[in-house]
């Protein structure tokens, strides 16, 4: 049976959960950071964003596609950057803290989130690109406040339950690994 549909006692009934269509409005907000990280750390490899926006998007109206990152002192993210901006992405970028002691503090949760929320009257659909569990108030915030369906795709061994349980639909790159990778 087809997944947008579901029986219930003998009726078909609309599964509205999964539902997308050529006329959505989204916005692609990705946390590079946590994305780098998952796949560095499961599989020694880099994300292939080129395929994770086309999948992101599904043949649906891009309004804007953001993504967050750090710089560092050395600059060589630099050519990540201009890469991102070739597929068409908003580059946000913020210099790595670097707290007495050593400690270093690299995220963009506040601001991605702020984002999201500002951009959300414009847009049908909100799809983050993290795994990242602090991301779960935001996605019931958009679906309950804003009205927006809301997709999370990440790499399913470091996506937190919470937030795929909450989200409308979790796409999960793991499961096709040579699409979504590159070496």
């Amino acid at each position: 049976m087809n997944k947008k549909l579901q029986k219930n006692d003998g009726n078909i009934v609309l599964n509205y959960k999964n539902i997308k269509h050529k006329d959505q409005r989204i916005g692609v907000f990705v946390d590079a950071q946590n994305m780098y990280h998952s796949a560095r750390n499961l599989y020694k490899a880099r994300v292939n964003f080129k395929e994770v926006l086309e999948t992101a998007v599904a043949g649906r109206i891009l309004i804007r596609a953001i993504t967050y990152v750090i710089s560092t002192e050395s600059g060589e993210e630099k050519i990540f950057f201009e890469a991102m901006e070739k597929l068409g992405f908003e580059i946000k970028e913020k210099d790595l803290q670097i707290f007495a002691g050593g400690a270093k503090k690299a995220d963009w949760d506040v601001g991605l989130a702020v984002d999201t929320i500002k951009l959300a009257d414009k847009l049908d659909v909100v799809v983050i690109v993290s795994g990242d569990g602090d991301y779960e108030p935001l996605v019931e915030y958009l679906k309950i406040n804003k009205g927006c369906r809301v997709e999370t795709v990440a790499f399913g061994e470091s996506t937190s339950s919470k937030l795929i349980e909450v989200a409308d639909e979790f796409t999960d790159l793991s499961r096709d690994k040579k699409r979504y990778l590159m070496k």
